[in-house]
């Protein structure tokens, strides 16, 4: 995207790009179809940036997810917005815009070089790229800008490799931790082994005064999917300070306990506790080991509270290289108004590296493009900058 502005300006552009091939993770990210943004109002956009929202609403504010449609029409591709509010491309795929995304790139003479990867700056503060062959070549350029990814999906490229070079000029790097994770769970290790890949839908998440409905899956360990996602940020961050993070899990978020413990009551007492769960509240297999594992009483009024507040123990985030993507990066602290790094003019920074995170629907996409167009739009207002102090001094 810093690309695709600046070369627009006129400005001649070569990417760098560490892989055989290009936006591996962007093709990643639309395995299940490519949920490019969201349409919801801007102001309720920005609140899912959380503590990022006041720093990237200038950035979205000037390529807001409107825009982001205009862009996908104008690389020919149709877009449409799905019953939840995501938007999608109506191919539903990555691959498609891609394509039709280098063509406009490569007409306006933008330059692509494959498995070139990032080794920092010389002494005379020209950037140092290691080519296929290994060699070590100096590239000079009026403006750079790094646009390195986090740590999540290392084999796509982003193993944040770059961090120990940019912590050597004095820029600060927070550390990376998981976001749009799974969560490991502290319960019989059976439920693992017996419902690993089973759905548990529709449900509800209830953490730290919030609900996400939805639904997840029982993974070998633990559990992941939607609305585990959603709840990353407060449960991961909970793990850190207490050492564990209690969620509760409503297994019918559309039948009110009332009706439940009317249909419980109904199911004759002398039948199992499975039966009952089975053929009152018609929990399947999955949701029933959860209920067992919690000491469930028999009584139809208590038993129907422990449906819609189930508790699980999560005790850790999966770990970041399984993660969607990744909080942690350069300090925002680090950068300028125009997304330059204060302690190295003319370099920018933009997207998964910087210190910021937004869940899944269309918020992490929107940001990286939007901050890409930013540090292009913050390279081109420094360089016109440079070029009158020039004229000033010459």
């Amino acid at each position: 995207m810093a690309a695709d502005v600046l070369s627009q300006a006129g400005h001649r552009v070569a990417i760098y790009e560490r892989m055989r091939s290009p936006a591996r993770k962007f093709l990643m990210a639309g395995r299940g179809g490519l949920n490019i943004t969201h349409s919801e109002p801007l102001d309720s956009f920005l609140t899912k940036y959380r503590a990022g929202a006041k720093w990237l609403e200038p950035a979205i504010g000037k390529f807001s997810p409107a825009d982001m449609q205009a862009f996908c029409h104008s690389l020919g591709q149709d877009v449409f917005t799905g019953s939840s509010g995501r938007v999608f491309p109506k191919s539903f795929k990555a691959s498609p815009l891609l394509r039709a995304w280098l063509r406009k790139l490569g007409a306006a003479g933008v330059e692509l070089h494959l498995q070139h990867s990032f080794c920092g700056w010389n002494d005379k503060g020209a950037a140092l790229f290691k080519s296929p062959d290994g060699e070590i070549n100096a590239t000079s350029a009026d403006a750079l800008i790094l646009a390195m990814g986090g740590a999540s999906w290392p084999k796509l490229g982003s193993d944040a490799a770059w961090t120990g070079t940019l912590a050597k000029r004095g820029i600060a790097i927070n550390p990376f931790v998981p976001a749009n994770c799974g969560f490991v769970a502290d319960w019989p290790a059976h439920i693992g082994e017996r419902y690993a890949g089973s759905p548990l839908k529709p449900i509800a998440l209830q953490f730290a005064g919030r609900r996400y409905v939805g639904e997840c899956i029982i993974t070998a360990s633990g559990l992941e999917g939607g609305v585990i996602y959603a709840a990353s940020a407060e449960m991961r961050d909970a793990i850190a300070g207490y050492g564990e993070a209690i969620i509760q899990l409503d297994l019918k978020p559309n039948v009110p306990a009332t009706k439940l413990a009317e249909r419980l009551a109904a199911t004759p007492h002398k039948q199992s506790l499975s039966n009952r769960l089975r053929k009152g509240p018609r929990l399947r297999a999955p949701a029933i080991a959860l209920i067992r594992m919690n000491d469930p009483p028999q009584e139809p009024e208590a038993l129907a509270r422990l449906i819609k507040a189930c508790p699980v123990r999560l005790i850790a985030p999966q770990p970041v290289a399984r993660a969607i993507s990744s909080a942690g990066g350069i300090s925002l602290d680090n950068l300028d108004t125009n997304l330059m790094v204060k302690a190295m003019p003319g370099v920018f920074a933009a997207g998964e590296m910087l210190d910021w995170e937004a869940p899944t629907g269309g918020y992490l996409l929107q940001a990286c493009f939007a901050t890409g167009a930013a540090a292009a739009r913050g390279a081109m207002r420094w360089l016109e900058e440079q070029e009158r102090l020039s004229g000033r001094n010459g």
